[in-house]
């Protein structure tokens, strides 16, 4: 067995969910967000950031996968809370523009490797509309005093959302102007003129794979320890469905092998 299959074999299965539409709800022009329940909700685990794959009938009614970030959990009502942005008429967006209350899915999860993690003195944020949902998550569970930096880049200001956190935060809207662009010069700029702050920073960096990963490099060269770093690809020109991992190969089966030893354990 070669490292990439004994890697594999630790991999943790992702628990499975029964979930109903009870919601749904444009937040902007592009963004529309879709409320659903489901049953044991008492036992679902995630950390913000994290995703959902989720199963979605398309047009011809054959199921399809797609990864969502989870917007928002409320544990007490057991309910999820996922954005979508509304761009041409892919399964997921003819799904969410249709979603109405009573709608039936399954989704698996949650999972991901981008999440708050770890000691440090500041954390850092970065990615577009697809990015938004998590980086939103995760802001706003920060603790009080904790200090963010966040760049996120959407279309315009009409495509801005509020983000409520006791954290510290400082917050740069970048307005595109346009449809989203691979790579993103404007995020890529945004990271390479930032100033960094003393001390220790961790970064949560997302969106359009090339520029994800023009990002991470450039904070490695600036310093930023690997291990300091959670990077993910959503999305690139030409893919439907599935994230890309920005890690060189031998992290990404580090990273599974200790995932797959601490659920056995």
């Amino acid at each position: 067995m070669n490292e990439i299959n004994r890697a594999a074999a630790f991999r943790r299965p992702l628990s499975r969910w029964a979930l109903t539409v009870v919601g749904a709800v444009d937040v902007t022009p592009r963004m529309r967000r879709v409320s659903l329940v489901g049953e044991a909700m008492d036992r679902f685990e995630y950390r913000p950031g994290q995703d959902l794959v989720l199963n979605l009938p398309d047009d011809r009614g054959d199921l399809t996968r797609r990864h969502y970030t989870i917007r928002r959990f409320d544990a007490l009502e057991g309910r999820l809370e996922i954005d979508f942005v509304l761009h041409g008429a892919s399964p997921a967006t003819n799904w969410a523009r249709r979603a109405a209350i009573g709608d039936a899915i399954t989704a698996e999860g949650p999972r991901g490797r981008t999440s708050v993690r770890g000691p440090a003195d500041w954390r850092l944020f970065a990615g577009d509309e697809t990015a938004l949902p998590g980086i939103a998550a995760m802001i706003e569970r920060l603790p009080a005093g904790e200090r963010a930096i966040a760049f996120i880049e959407v279309a315009g200001p009409e495509e801005e959302q509020p983000i409520e956190t006791a954290a510290r935060l400082d917050l740069t809207w970048l307005h595109r102007g346009g449809p989203p662009r691979a790579p993103s010069l404007g995020l890529m700029q945004a990271l390479t003129t930032f100033q960094l702050p003393p001390g220790v920073g961790q970064a949560c960096i997302n969106g359009e794979t090339s520029t994800v990963r023009a990002q991470r490099q450039g904070l490695i060269a600036r310093g930023f320890a690997k291990d300091q770093i959670a990077a993910e690809g959503y999305w690139r020109p030409g893919r439907l469905g599935g994230h890309d991992h920005i890690v060189e190969p031998a992290e990404f089966i580090a990273a599974l092998v200790r995932g797959g030893r601490r659920s056995r354990g």
